[in-house]
């Protein structure tokens, strides 16, 4: 039962990227670790970077015949994601101990480690999609905060397997001098980019279920087909407002019960 439900939902990964350009890792790592019980602190970090990478690849042939992908920003965002985010999983995750340290009786796990990250950045990422702020200011192109913030992001989506698209839209917007619609299509681009690289990192370290990848990668696929056919017909700020919300309440979720009901 469980499993249905798990494979319903990846349609909703694929609409998530499909209207909003990000969202994929959001719900696909919670679905894989509590609906399908894969490992969290490696398997499903991976599972996840693969089946953003499929969404994705589709989400960028679709958004470039609607020309609005900028592919300059594309390689100067997502060369030095993509080198953050192979050594991240190539080299940093395989080396980090199951126990990582701990307080007393209180045991810090690279799952905990893993999932609580993944939670805080859930929590940051909701209150970036509900504030709705557009500037119409001009923002000169700054190669430096490109570069130092694809670094960051290319980490950070190493370590919890995300595509890091809730990252990489605010910083196209902010740094990249992109409207919406533009820093979304730009962030499948470089989400393309660095999931791919990233599962090709981390496949040397996972036992691979692909039964369970292809199926919900194709179930994503459809999804988003469905969602970028809706980006067009409904009102993004109100989707992202209320995306907002539903990631801020999963986020606090997981650090319940990673912090608290499973020690």
């Amino acid at each position: 039962m469980l499993e249905i439900i798990g494979y319903i939902l990846a349609i909703v990964v694929g609409l998530s990227i499909g209207i909003i350009g990000a969202g994929g890792s959001i719900l696909a790592l919670p679905i894989l670790v509590y609906l399908f019980g894969v490992e969290a602190s490696e398997t499903a970090p991976a599972y996840s970077l693969f089946i953003v990478a499929a969404c994705s690849i589709v989400g960028v042939y679709m958004k470039n015949k609607q020309g609005l992908i900028n592919f300059k920003l594309v390689w100067s965002f997502g060369i030095p994601t993509v080198i953050a985010i192979f050594i991240t999983r190539y080299f940093i995750i395989p080396i980090i101990p199951d126990e990582v340290f701990s307080i007393g009786q209180f045991i810090v796990t690279k799952r905990l480690l893993v999932m609580s990250l993944f939670a805080v950045l859930m929590i940051f990422a909701s209150f970036y999609m509900m504030r709705q702020r557009v500037s119409n200011e001009t923002i000169k192109i700054n190669s430096v905060l490109n570069f130092g913030g694809g670094i960051l992001t290319g980490f950070l989506s190493g370590f919890v397997g995300s595509g890091g698209g809730f990252m990489i839209v605010p910083a196209l917007i902010k740094i990249g001098n992109l409207g919406v619609k533009a820093a979304v299509a730009t962030s499948m681009g470089i989400i393309a980019i660095n999931t791919t690289v990233g599962f090709a990192a981390s496949v040397s370290h996972v036992e691979v279920d692909w039964m369970l990848l292809i199926i919900f990668s194709g179930l994503a696929v459809i999804g988003i087909f469905i969602g970028n056919s809706l980006s067009k017909k409904v009102n993004a700020d109100h989707l992202k407002k209320g995306f907002g919300w539903f990631i801020l309440i999963t986020g606090i979720f997981i650090l319940i019960n990673e912090l608290i009901l499973k020690q």
